[in-house]
């Protein structure tokens, strides 16, 4: 396609509706960025287009200005209960931000409705929200749209309502259609209509054909933005504001070199990245600790109910630090970011993209610095070639304070600092064995010792990574650490309990022992009674009598048995008489006594 340069909103060849240029100008956004320009009269002219441009590059205007558009222009206007647009994102921090952006365009349109379906909140008051005010256009992330699909029961109709669509966008959509997020899109697209407009957003998008069809576009424009100055044969993937940086040093020096960064950068705002939610966890407590009068805040995708509040802090303030795992790397926008710190490399490099995005947005500057070990340097030649993501070297700072007695001195007071540091030597171990470039970040490469070191463990934990393993370089506290306790008194307290049972648990062992031989015991006497009358029933049948003709009468009775239960017929019974002597005698002529015995 030609290439099209930014300009005035006024330039495109479809006019906007005079109030979306009224919010544009309160947003200050008097010219359009080139994915804008690009991709908005497309979209308008109803053609279906998958977007890929760089992160920071204005990609939520791109879809939010043509929603409104198409849907300003329906012949029948749209009810409360019906929907007209659909915005799925991957995070609920993004559609968070994308709701926002929209609520300063739709003020100035009353006629429509929004609501925003995200975790974190309680569906029951979405159903509820949804019946009163409607929702003419959704943001939500996959799994709660999904549900609320499934809430007919609760008196909302939803694939019903979607009948009207127009619009569907998947933002982030390389993310979206990963397999996490597959089951739920798939599920979501079988309720949508086949005649609707969609469009699909991300930085990285995914080059199969099959992944578009799979998210219901029919002969779609593929759009690809480059920034300016960046040759035709590059494809790089990061703004050309953004100074790509990398530090190599050992594990155990890694943190030293983080806290002597931040505090020499203290009056700017930077997001630190971390492998898993239990670094983010000590991490983030560590720092809190040692690097003081700086807002120090943590987010991860294990918070519940507090990340929403965490997010919409962090981006009012004018500095501070937000330790966070990849839930915060992709689409977000928090104003005046400086700097990126990626204390663990990304599972994969797309990720890498997509984290360094979170500054240098929309023409800003910005800085990303990655830590990387000695074994690790390669990445960098494989980020270039990969990603097209150039980076230079930062010496690390020579002789830093060692801040990691400290963090021992923290482990050793409170029990809950020991624990977390555990719990993330651990989780980093088992994210390091599954990176997706594992012929560079190589588990059995990895120096653990140091690594330890670097946690300020007090001991190696027991997992299977480590089984087998001699650590002469790491040294463990001398102390037992079963005796650190927590400094929260109803946590000791509730730990002390548990230690209590468990000492009881194993005093008991023996007594258990003797219960069970008990029960046993009480199991063979029962076989015993049995076997004793087993035998005695057989004595009652075999008894010896010694009088023959009491004998002959007790034969007699069970042949007259037999005959009464038809076991015998009368001419076998009058045989077997016969047999013994008996002649012609026939039943009635017995004497009562043996009649007598028959009946009883």
């Amino acid at each position: 396609m030609e290439q099209v340069t930014e300009g005035a909103w006024e330039t495109l060849p479809v006019a906007l509706h005079p109030r979306v240029l009224a919010a544009l100008r309160e947003l200050g956004f008097l010219r359009m960025t080139p994915v804008q320009s690009a991709t908005i009269p497309l979209f308008m002219k109803n053609k279906d287009v998958a977007a890929e441009a760089v992160t920071g590059s204005g990609k939520t205007l791109a879809f939010v200005i043509p929603i409104l558009q198409i849907l300003l222009r329906r012949e029948e206007k749209l009810k409360k209960m019906q929907v007209g647009a659909i915005i799925i994102t991957p995070t609920r921090e993004l559609a968070i931000q994308i709701n926002e952006v929209l609520l300063h365009f739709s003020k100035h349109f009353p006629q429509f409705s929004q609501i925003l379906l995200i975790g974190g909140r309680n569906p029951g008051e979405d159903v509820e929200r949804f019946k009163e005010q409607g929702g003419n256009i959704i943001v939500a992330t996959p799994g709660r749209l999904e549900d609320m699909f499934r809430r007919k029961a609760e008196g909302l109709d939803l694939a019903n309502c979607v009948k009207s669509l127009d619009v569907l966008v998947l933002d982030e959509a390389d993310r979206l259609l990963d397999m996490g997020f597959e089951a739920s899109i798939n599920t979501i697209l079988e309720f949508l209509p086949k005649q609707r407009r969609t469009g699909l957003f991300s930085a990285t998008q995914t080059q199969e054909l099959e992944n578009l069809v799979r998210a219901g576009l029919r002969n779609p424009v593929r759009i690809s933005v480059k920034e300016k100055g960046v040759a035709a044969t590059s494809t790089q993937k990061t703004p050309s504001r953004l100074q790509n940086y990398y530090m190599v040093c050992r594990a155990d020096e890694k943190f030293n070199q983080l806290v002597h960064f931040l505090r020499n950068h203290k009056q700017e705002k930077h997001l630190v990245f971390f492998s898993t939610c239990a670094c983010v966890e000590y991490y983030g407590k560590a720092l809190e600790a040692l690097v003081k009068n700086v807002k120090i805040m943590c987010i991860h995708g294990k918070m519940k109910h507090k990340r929403n509040k965490i997010f919409m802090e962090f981006r009012k303030l004018p500095s501070g630090i937000l330790v966070c795992t990849d839930v915060m790397a992709r689409g977000i926008d928090i104003p005046e970011v400086n700097w990126v710190l990626q204390y663990d490399p990304p599972s994969n490099a797309s990720a890498f993209v997509h984290r360094c995005g979170r500054t240098a947005r929309i023409g800003h500057a910005g800085s990303a610095l990655v830590f990387l070990l000695p074994m690790e340097e390669s990445y960098v030649n494989f980020l270039s070639i990969n990603q097209k993501c150039p980076l230079q070297e930062m010496k690390p700072q020579k002789n830093p304070t060692d801040l990691l007695p400290q963090l021992k001195s923290m482990a050793l007071a409170d029990r809950a600092v020991f624990e977390k540091g555990m719990k993330a030597f651990v989780s980093c171990v088992q994210a390091y064995a599954k990176h997706e470039c594992n012929l560079i970040f190589r588990l059995k490469d990895l120096d653990f010792a140091s690594l330890a070191r670097g946690f300020a463990l007090l001991r190696m934990p027991k997992m299977p990574e480590l089984r087998g393993k001699q650590f002469p370089d790491f040294v463990p506290v001398t102390i037992d650490t079963d005796t650190i306790a927590f400094k929260d008194k109803n946590r000791e307290k509730q730990r002390q309990k548990f230690l209590e049972q468990q000492k009881e648990k194993k005093e008991n062992e023996g007594k258990k022992k003797f219960i069970k031989n008990k029960a046993w015991s009480k199991q063979k006497a029962k076989k015993e009674k049995k076997k004793k009358m087993i035998e005695k029933r057989k004595r009652e049948e075999d008894f010896d009598i010694e009088d023959e003709d009491m004998q002959e009468l007790l034969n007699d009775t069970r042949l007259l048995k037999k005959l009464k239960k038809g076991k015998m017929s009368e001419e076998e019974f009058e045989k077997r008489l016969l047999a013994r002597g008996k002649g012609e005698a026939k039943p009635e002529d017995w004497g009562s006594s043996v009649l007598e015995g028959v009946d009883g």
